[in-house]
């Protein structure tokens, strides 16, 4: 069995657009007709120019090539260009064909992916959502109205999610991180205040910010929202400095959760080195797919850490995301893009299934779903802006909050 085909696939992700402005899926196939399906996550060039360096690599390091091979293709192109370090480009692009050759693996052993990882420890897997507004609402208005986040996070509830994640913390600018305004502390403790109020105490509320603060600024902010209980304190400073992020960690009692941004396991060996996080969140279509996620997960295991894979993009990763859990024993929670339905269940010829909060773990071959590429070919993305854009300017301490994301 050789692999002798690659196809992208770069979608235009229609309103409301949650998961992002595209998504970008790779198609492998073998000379015995296998298919296999992936998703790059990386945002920093133009989707397009993306799904270009896709079949580059594929034409380099994978063509008439053993699908088996994965460790083989992983060190090669972590190598590409002489280069032996993390590079989110490069990860994205070899999370998207590594999840496409786990994919045929699985298929050609009609078996799936998590049974490549040493089987399935959970037949479910809790899972939360991130609190969107309903189609027609304005964002900004929505996403700065904690009022209209507390109503949406019991209807969370009460459609069985246990958890639910939120970020009113203000802007994300490039020149972060900074020191958050008192509006912006006044703000997150109204968010927590009201949402832990129509949630009561069976549910956990999952403070998210973008790396905006400084060590200090994270601090102070976490201590104003330590009475409200939060599960956890998201990427509380940039990525780039593990140490700085332990300072956080020891200083406040949240659990401190990290790691979408970073790629390969070396990145997240120095996060534990320094033990700057009791979460680590992984994102499958940017670490470096599958087996690398299941090696960071295992490094986190003995230093008793858990993992909780993320999620900001399309359906492939989250099922990818899905057979790395099932496999996991020290997994935690996963993020879903509300019920996984609209958009994202079109963009499926089998649905991802979210029960009473949690996804159902699938036994079919690979990734146990097919992407219906009718649907994908039929919402190409013609746009020439990056997946998620961060503020151009330095934060305004005067800002007036009104702010709805990248």
């Amino acid at each position: 069995m050789r692999l002798s085909e690659c196809e992208t696939f770069v979608v235009g992700n229609p309103p409301p657009g949650f998961g992002g402005r595209y998504f970008i899926f790779v198609k492998l196939v073998t000379d015995c007709g296998i298919i296999g399906y992936g998703e790059i996550y990386a945002a920093s060039f133009s989707a397009h120019l993306t799904a270009k360096l896709a079949n580059d690599m594929f034409a380099r390091y994978l063509f008439q090539t053993d699908p088996h091979n994965i460790e083989t293709f992983m060190r090669r192109a972590y190598s590409s260009g002489f280069t032996q370090r993390p590079d989110p480009t490069v990860a994205g692009v070899v999370s998207g064909l590594e999840i496409a050759m786990m994919d045929i693996v699985g298929k050609a052993h009609d078996m799936p992916c998590y049974a490549l990882l040493g089987g399935r420890v959970h037949d479910r897997l809790r899972c939360y959502t991130y609190l969107y507004p309903d189609e027609g609402e304005t964002a900004a208005d929505f996403y700065n109205d904690a009022d209209a986040s507390a109503e949406r996070a019991a209807q969370k509830n009460k459609e069985g999610f246990t958890a639910v994640k939120f970020d009113p913390a203000g802007a994300y600018t490039s020149f972060d991180g900074h020191m958050p305004a008192g509006a912006d502390i006044a703000r997150s403790r109204e968010f927590c205040s009201k949402i832990r109020e129509a949630v009561g105490g069976n549910c956990d509320l999952l403070f998210g910010t973008h790396g905006q603060f400084t060590a200090a600024g994270a601090i102070r902010l976490a201590q104003a929202i330590t009475e409200f209980d939060p599960l956890w304190f998201e990427e509380p400073i940039p990525p780039d400095n593990p140490a700085e992020m332990a300072k956080v960690a020891r200083a406040v009692s949240i659990a401190i959760a990290t790691g979408e941004r970073l790629c390969m396991a070396s990145e997240f060996a120095s996060l534990l080195d320094h033990g700057a996080a009791a979460i680590l969140q992984p994102d499958l279509g940017r670490v470096g797919g599958i087996r690398e996620a299941a090696k960071i997960a295992a490094m986190a295991a003995v230093k008793h850490v858990q993992v909780a894979p993320h999620l900001y993009c399309g359906p492939i990763v989250a099922a990818a995301n899905i057979q790395f859990a099932a496999a996991t024993p020290n997994f935690l929670i996963a993020e879903m893009i509300d019920n996984m339905s609209g958009f994202h269940a079109r963009l499926l010829n089998n649905p991802i299934v979210v029960e009473d909060g949690h996804v159902i773990v699938p036994t079919a071959p690979g990734l146990g779903i097919t992407l219906n590429e009718e649907v994908a070919r039929a919402h190409p993305y013609d746009g020439d802006k990056l997946h998620l854009e961060m503020e151009a300017k330095p934060y305004d301490n005067a800002y007036s909050g009104e702010f709805a994301g990248g």
